[in-house]
């Protein structure tokens, strides 16, 4: 029996060195990288542990830049909001992360 990969991933390297700046900033920053750190552990789990967001939903720039044919959002404490897509194949299935925000960026984003 073959078993299925799951990983996660920042959407590109500026996303990526932008979390791991939260590491050395203010205490709520801090906080924030603790929290996507504990998200990515259960996308690694189960990536649809999200909350799927209805193709209506998703702003226009995530469809330009991105070509995505999903989107997500994960709720971090604090009113954090984190949005990926989901991609893979029959071998390995990737969390992609393209974002994250507060909730009232999240509103504004999303048109809320």
């Amino acid at each position: 029996m073959n078993k299925i990969e799951i990983v996660v991933y920042f959407v590109d390297e500026d996303l990526q060195q932008c979390y791991e700046s939260l590491k050395s900033g203010s205490t709520e920053y801090k906080q924030l990288y603790k929290f996507i750190d504990r998200a990515t552990d259960d996308l690694k789990i189960s990536p649809t542990c999200g909350i799927h967001i209805p193709k209506d939903l998703w702003p226009k720039g995530y469809i330009k830049k991105y070509g995505i044919t999903n989107l997500w959002k994960y709720d971090l404490p604090n009113a954090w909001r984190l949005i990926y897509t989901i991609v893979g194949d029959e071998v390995k299935i990737i969390s992609l992360i393209l974002e994250w925000m507060s909730h009232k960026d999240y509103e504004r984003r999303f048109g809320y």
